[in-house]
């Protein structure tokens, strides 16, 4: 055993003592969170505008200050761009991480204080490798190095001390030296922000590297070994990296791609986690190895409020505490945080699989869903859709859209599916029949519509041409790292500029 071995060991036997506590005592680790954030930012200029001095709970915090979405402090991150400090947080924020995981036009800059690298973004990924370890001790993870994916890395000045980036470039610029020796590509490739280029480099430079596990979209990821296997021609990627045991995903659902990452790595001692962290923290990651939801990271400074769906659309919502939320319900997650976001939506949904502890499933977005008709669509149904349609008919899909297709001019009310297969199924009636009766089996308001399609007529589906999905990102500027395809809309926005492209 080398001495960073020996080192992150001693560490790991430390650190997973911390995550019991927050797993077994999560009310009380949100309490002690709450009242760290209000006592903090007190004298900050949002905390004397919203009275935070005269907070002592919960209940007073939701009268003083609203939820909001980035257009509601964006005027104040704007002057904390431009130097100005103890606007939202009281320590200085120099960084801003500027959000990559939309397809909307319009930037957000989120602030990242140092407490949220040091005691949320880094120790989220410490806490996954504890963990991991934890469950396998025999584990040679640490062995070699993990590829980190990450987004388009540049940083970016704002003035003499202020910098932007994707949240990647931003971690990257803060990384701990141990973790540097620990990732791979080397620095230069990483900060590339040209995305097709970096690839092609990151596949060159770690060919020879002792790669023992990748975290990274998914999407990006098979796009990356595809280049491997390409330049080696080799099928299965232990054949380049024998020590390869461990993925680590997040960003988008991986249930699509499951079958995918088999064929690419088979064998059965592979390990998969999920984790769930955005531009404005780290959230949660799968502690149970083969389980299909998280553990909530409660002492991550981070408080948690919930949205039920009925308080989606309210100028004036109410949302629940950790401790008032049911299991098997949808919410929209409210953050407030150790940078300054207070009582801040995120736009995504999550559903509780547990309470003791507390595990969440990532939904979907309070945005990508399809109820045009009442049918309630989101994201996590028509992922299973797919991947039941795939094991069924032994196909194999890239990436995929769903749009609804309005009454009017001969038209009948549907759902339109866009689909781009790396291996299209040999019936694709049958495919399209699978998927419509799973999505039956699994959304009881979608199969109220189906039924003998008085409302809802059979989904159509429009097979995209190779890279369709790439392509359109790039004429957008979204290509690469964390940013992608919306699975969802309730219109035909997406929709028809992709089928546009498609010809």
């Amino acid at each position: 055993m080398n001495p960073i071995e020996q080192l992150v060991k001693w560490y790991i036997k430390s650190g997973i003592k911390n995550i019991y506590e927050y797993r077994d005592f999560a009310v009380q680790m949100q309490e002690k969170t709450f009242d760290y954030l209000i006592s903090k930012a007190k004298d900050t200029k949002f905390g004397k505008e919203h009275n935070f001095a005269a907070i002592r709970t919960v209940k007073d915090f939701q009268r003083y200050v609203p939820v909001t979405d980035y257009d509601g402090i964006k005027d104040l991150v704007q002057l904390m761009m431009e130097g100005q400090q103890n606007i939202l947080w009281p320590t200085k924020i120099t960084w801003f991480a500027k959000s990559s995981g939309t397809t909307s036009d319009k930037s957000k800059f989120i602030p990242v204080s140092q407490e949220t690298l040091d005691d949320n973004h880094f120790k989220g990924g410490q806490d996954v490798m504890c963990m991991y370890a934890n469950n396998l001790p025999n584990t040679k993870i640490f062995s070699g190095k993990i590829l980190i994916m990450g987004g388009s890395q540049t940083v970016h000045p704002l003035n003499k001390e202020a910098h932007f980036g994707d949240v990647s470039a931003v971690m990257m610029s803060n990384t701990p030296a141990i973790a540097n020796y620990l990732r791979a590509p080397k620095r230069s490739i990483a900060l590339m922000g040209e995305w097709e280029e970096k690839l092609q480099r990151m596949a060159e430079s770690t060919l020879k590297e002792n790669i023992t596990g990748i975290a990274g979209v998914p999407t990006w990821t098979v796009v990356l070994i595809n280049k491997l296997f390409e330049m080696t021609g080799k099928t299965d990627l232990r054949e380049i990296w024998p020590d390869f045991e461990l993925y680590i995903h997040g960003g988008v659902s991986f249930v699509p791609y499951k079958e995918n990452f088999r064929k690419l790595i088979p064998h059965t001692d592979m390990h998969y986690i999920q984790t769930y962290n955005a531009s404005e923290g780290f959230f949660s990651f799968q502690d149970v190895l083969g389980a299909d939801d998280m553990l909530l990271a409660a002492n991550h400074g981070i408080f948690f409020e919930f949205l039920p769906a009925e308080e989606w659309d309210k100028p004036h919502p109410e949302a629940l505490t950790l401790e008032e939320v049911e299991i098997g319900k949808n919410y929209a997650i409210v953050i407030s945080t150790n940078s300054g976001l207070w009582r801040y939506k995120l736009g995504d949904t999550v559903v509780f699989t547990s309470k003791n502890p507390y595990r969440i499933k990532v939904s979907g977005r309070t945005k990508h869903f399809i109820n045009a008709f009442g049918e309630e669509v989101i994201v996590d149904n028509s992922d299973h859709a797919i991947h039941e349609a795939c094991k069924q008919t032994l196909a194999e899909v890239a990436d995929y859209t769903v749009a609804p297709i309005f009454f009017g001019e001969g038209a009948q009310a549907s759902h339109e599916w866009l689909i781009e297969f790396n291996k299209a199924p040999e019936d694709i009636d049958r495919f399209m029949d699978v998927l419509d009766k799973a999505l039956q089996s699994i959304n009881s308001d979608y199969e109220a519509k189906r039924y003998k399609d008085i409302a809802l007529k059979m989904p159509k589906l429009n097979i995209a041409k190779p890279g369709l999905f790439n392509d359109w990102l790039k004429q957008r500027g979204k290509l690469g790292g964390q940013n992608k395809v919306p699975r969802l809309s309730n219109d035909r926005k997406y929709m028809e500029e992709l089928l546009k492209i498609n010809g």
